[in-house]
């Protein structure tokens, strides 16, 4: 009798184990598109699969109660435009003296990719208004002493040889350096060696306002629909496609997603959730975060005597994010002034993230990979920690070195972003700190994820061209497809920076529609 009372207990756990099994498969929703994350990136790749295909259903889900209020908002976000106009960290000097601007010249192409696809979009809705999100502001490079002065003086002869980059102006001369940004030379000593260059066309973009108004745009099409409050709690394999279990945190109901497609774009969540995906590719990639602080004044007495991006010299062992600048921008509307970043650490990879994000993707597939890039990155620690320990007084001094008249009290701290830079395994070196983006996909490349930081945001749309080459191989190969991308991006398959004449109509297009000089 025990036996059989045994038997019939285990028979009854197994039985109620297949059945929660197969409530857990069970399929409450169908969807050609998944995008996870309410930034930048979803809302452009909403924004073009929209555009490519009126009838795909796509849904984007985001954690937060709102979208872009992580690596996509104004504050969180550098906001440059990123052009490599001014950026000196795109142009390295080579040991035989001579400047690399490959990566700058495949910057500037990308960002006017970007704003094509923006001129298009604003185009079609004459009711929007550009400004709302990109303004004209120039970008300066100013940097003193007699070795950067040299050294930018070459990036200047080197750059001006291609197109992208013809119209931008050098000068060592201190009145004319003044005129571009008084506030960066007014107090400073006649007799220091100092220089400059300058491109107009440079921009300043509002990243979280753009956003919005894409993603309103794209929930305003049939098939499309935006989730807020969505947290992805489990992603995995289904017959041949993909399974992604959401719980909605307002109500603490879980549903379970069959995509066809799934695009995780959360910032620095997007390790996590690539890893909780189990796919090959993922293994090996890591990340280290980096977050940042600015100084912030709204003083219209300083305010309206600066508009510039104005870039220097990165301090030794400093990541590319940290870049310091003395910015002009234009955030909901409001023109203020922001210095840094100030680098910061945590554990978190997004701001509104947890303090066990770091340790939470360590993986036996990762975790040699993140100690020897640890290893090969003391300087970078040390940086992290001296940047951490900053009073407000040593973060002014800093600033004296870009406004030798600034103020204590006309400034004010406040937190930027969180970054997460990318570690993976090389074939060659072993672990290594990558900067940058980089696309991870799965085999049939119906999963991606965009891991990594600066310039993300900027080149956005050149990402989620690279993207469909990836994912929608078959659909690109139509007509249909390509007339519609040619429509969207006049410069789609072509080189900018080799035809001087398609790049005149590009930046003449882009005037025209996105409202700028």
């Amino acid at each position: 009798m025990r036996i059989k009372l045994v038997i019939s207990l285990i028979m009854l756990g197994a039985f109620l184990i297949c059945c929660k099994e197969s409530q857990n498969h069970m399929v409450d929703k169908k969807v050609d598109a998944l995008l996870i994350g309410g930034g930048i990136m979803s809302a452009t790749l909403g924004s073009i699969l929209r555009e490519l295909d009126p009838h795909m259903s796509i849904d984007i889900y985001e954690k937060l109660d709102s979208v872009a209020f992580e690596s996509s908002s104004a504050w969180n976000n550098a906001g440059t435009g990123h052009a490599a106009f001014c950026e000196l960290n795109y142009t390295p000097q080579r040991k035989d003296g001579s400047i690399d601007i490959r990566k700058a010249l495949e910057i500037s192409e990308s960002f006017e990719v970007s704003k094509q696809f923006w001129a298009y979009k604003f185009s079609k809705n004459k009711d929007l208004q550009p400004n709302l999100f990109i303004n004209n502001v120039p970008h300066v490079s100013f940097v003193w002493g007699q070795h950067d002065v040299d050294f930018l003086k070459k990036r200047h002869e080197t750059l001006i040889q291609n197109p992208l980059f013809a119209s931008m102006k050098y000068s060592e001369d201190y009145e004319e350096l003044k005129s571009w940004m008084p506030l960066v030379i007014e107090g400073r000593d006649k007799n220091q060696k100092i220089a400059g260059t300058k491109m107009d066309l440079g921009t300043d973009v509002d990243f979280g306002t753009l956003t919005r108004i894409l993603i309103d745009d794209l929930i305003n099409t049939p098939k499309a629909n935006l989730y807020v409050q969505h947290k992805i709690i489990a992603i995995t394999k289904h017959n041949d496609q993909w399974l992604v279990k959401v719980k909605d945190l307002a109500s603490n109901t879980v549903k379970n997603i069959e995509a066809k497609f799934v695009f995780i774009g959360a910032g620095g969540k997007a390790l996590t959730l690539l890893q909780q995906s189990g796919i090959q590719e993922a293994k090996g990639f890591g990340g280290f975060p980096v977050g940042g602080q600015w100084l912030v004044t709204t003083n219209p007495a300083l305010v309206n005597q600066h508009s510039a991006k104005v870039y220097g010299q990165a301090a030794i062992g400093a990541p590319p994010m940290s870049v310091p600048h003395l910015d002009t921008r234009y955030i909901k509307g409001q023109k203020a002034l922001l210095f840094g970043p100030f680098a910061t650490f945590s554990t978190k990879f997004l701001k509104e993230g947890s303090w066990f994000d770091l340790f939470a993707s360590i993986t036996f597939s990762n975790i040699i990979p993140m100690i020897q890039a640890g290893m090969k990155n003391i300087s970078l620690t040390t940086y992290l920690i001296e940047q951490v320990l900053l009073s407000k007084e040593q973060r002014i001094k800093a600033l004296k070195e870009y406004m030798p008249n600034a103020k204590l009290e006309d400034w004010d701290v406040q937190n930027a972003g969180q970054r997460v830079q990318i570690i993976k395994n090389d074939p060659e070196k072993g672990g290594i700190l990558q900067f940058g983006t980089e696309l991870v996909s799965s085999s049939d490349g119906k999963l991606v994820a965009l891991l990594g930081a600066s310039p993300g945001a900027s080149v956005t749309v050149k990402i989620m061209l690279d993207l469909l080459e990836t994912s929608f191989k078959k659909e690109l190969q139509s007509s249909v497809w390509q007339d519609k991308l040619k429509e969207m991006i006049p410069s789609y398959g072509q080189k900018l920076s080799e035809n001087i004449e398609l790049l005149k109509k590009v930046r003449e297009r882009n005037t025209q529609f996105l409202k700028l000089l």
